[in-house]
């Protein structure tokens, strides 16, 4: 993510940096000078909040799919961890059956 955004904070830095030297460099009159870095100052903040709202709408798009998916996930694992859960206790109510059992038979023997 700050990859990205440092990524697009130096794309604009580097088109407003490039088209004011452009500007300030091109023979013209002071007033038209100012007009031609204003509206390219306004482009530039244009195309900035779009890249930025498309970024966002992105961002938002994954971390819903990574959601669902992290929910399902979650969910499988529960029952299965539930289904486990019931089969370990039954064959250990079997085993505990199976032990009394055998400790009955040694006391009578006795």
């Amino acid at each position: 993510m700050a990859k990205i955004a440092n990524t697009l904070f130096g794309f604009a830095a580097g088109t407003a940096v490039g088209v004011g030297l452009g500007i300030l460099f091109a023979q013209d009159k002071g007033e038209n000078t100012r007009k031609k870095i204003k509206d390219s100052v306004r482009d530039t903040v244009d195309e900035l909040k779009e890249q930025l709202e498309s970024l966002t709408k992105n961002l938002r798009n994954k971390s819903s799919e990574i959601k669902g998916t992290l929910e399902e996930r979650v969910d499988n694992l529960l029952s299965d961890t539930d289904y486990n859960s019931e089969d370990l206790i039954d064959l250990l109510e079997k085993k505990l059956a199976s032990m009394k059992k055998a400790v009955k038979k040694q006391v009578i023997k006795q």
